[in-house]
């Protein structure tokens, strides 16, 4: 018997009939976010965030969505009180919430993310940009208000990403509040297929490469950053982007990898709240099972994923181009292929679905919507064990967007 979670709860997952294997990495210790912070803002990698600051000018932080459990409000405590010592009121920061092409948070989600600092905050919005740069020949394109601060900050959450091997650093102000433009070409299937693009890893990989630099079009001046895994928050870390990620991404490396040596029939993927929202975001489980540094199944292996997933397929402008995608796709593979030529923005959750799609099947339990996982090119059942046949080989991954299988 393994625990998986589902939602905010958790469930059994059990197959008597079926050899089972858990991976489980060992995670780390978890810090006090509080105390931790504090100590990384007194000592921060690169220049302290006060000396950086006028008392007159204007602040943007940008943080992450509902997507990320980032503890925004605890960051946010050791921000403002920086800035307030470099003379900054408090009155003077904007807290943007970092969406991207995801939807806006509702009162009571800001409320529930950011806590007293709520009222400092206004969602993104991608149609309201300004070019501040470009990068590769890419406009950078960056939310007005973002663009007209004299000082730009960021929280962020450094953990493993398809495409920048580990999200965090500028990734929070250059897609969370971005335009389109750079969203389009970093997550395009042309970037997406250059060497070094993987989970895991930071060094020479063009994704990260480019965020990095187009954070420097944007002017992102300092960052405060955490990592996490089965124990909690395990890191936190301040100061300039990317040594924030090199430091954080080790961090998260040693606690978060299993080392496999054998092969399976199937893996359950865990996901959990807030990433089983919708199937745009627990899809990523799936994807990084397959498409990770190892690929744990045999051919003609599956994925099953328990996803309650409330918001079906998502609501934001890139989950809606995410779905009809994939359910107006004939196959896998064609849809695969339809797509290495070019697509909107948000898509790339599809093409890189349809990548895992062609060699190995997906399949969602407990899920609120199966027939709209049906309509995706993917199998709907209500418990783990039906989407699981009898003498299996089973590898259980309780967290799967938070364990590197290598």
């Amino acid at each position: 018997m393994t625990e998986v979670p589902l939602g905010e709860k958790s469930i059994t997952v059990g197959l008597p009939s079926c050899e089972v294997t858990t991976a489980v990495p060992d995670g780390g210790e978890s810090v006090d976010v509080e105390s931790a912070a504090e100590r990384a803002m007194r000592d921060p990698l690169g220049d302290p965030l006060a000396p950086q600051v006028d008392a007159e000018d204007s602040v943007a932080v940008v943080v992450t969505d509902v997507t990320r459990a980032t503890p925004d409000d605890l960051l946010l405590d050791s921000l403002l009180a920086e800035l307030e010592d470099g003379g900054v009121a408090r009155e003077q920061v904007t807290v943007v919430v970092g969406l991207g092409l995801h939807r806006p948070l509702t009162g009571e989600e800001l409320d529930e993310a950011l806590g007293e600092h709520a009222d400092l905050a206004v969602n993104h919005d991608p149609d309201r940009t300004r070019t501040v740069g470009t990068v590769e020949g890419c406009p950078i394109d960056i939310f007005e208000p973002v663009a007209d601060a004299d000082v730009i900050c960021s929280t962020g959450m450094v953990e493993p990403h398809q495409y920048a091997g580990f999200s965090g650093g500028a990734k929070t102000a250059v897609i969370g509040a971005g335009g389109e433009s750079q969203i389009r070409y970093s997550h395009g299937p042309e970037m997406l297929a250059r060497d070094g693009v993987r989970l895991g890893r930071i060094d020479d990989n063009p994704f990260r490469g480019f965020i990095d630099d187009a954070g420097d079009a944007v002017g992102v001046d300092f960052c405060l950053n955490v990592t996490h895994g089965p124990a909690g928050i395990t890191g936190v870390a301040a100061g300039d982007p990317r040594r924030v990620v090199e430091s954080l991404a080790e961090t998260a490396r040693t606690a978060l990898s299993v080392e496999l040596t054998e092969e399976y029939d199937a893996v359950v993927a865990g996901i959990g709240a807030p990433k089983d929202a919708n199937l745009y975001q627990a899809s990523r489980a799936a994807t990084y099972v397959v498409l990770g540094a190892n690929d744990p199944l045999r051919t003609g292996g599956r994925v099953v994923l328990p996803a309650r997933l409330p918001e079906g397929a998502g609501e934001g402008r890139g989950e809606r181009r995410f779905h009809e995608r994939l359910s107006t796709a004939e196959s896998a593979e064609s849809l695969y292929e339809e797509l290495r030529t070019g697509y909107e923005p948000g898509t790339q959750r599809a093409f890189v679905l349809a990548r895992a799609l062609r060699d190995h099947e997906v399949w969602v339990t407990h899920s609120e919507c199966p027939d709209l996982v049906e309509d995706c090119l993917m199998s709907a059942e209500a418990e783990v064990s039906d989407a699981i046949d009898p003498g299996s080989d089973v590898l259980v991954v309780p967290d799967a967007l938070n364990t590197l299988l290598v």
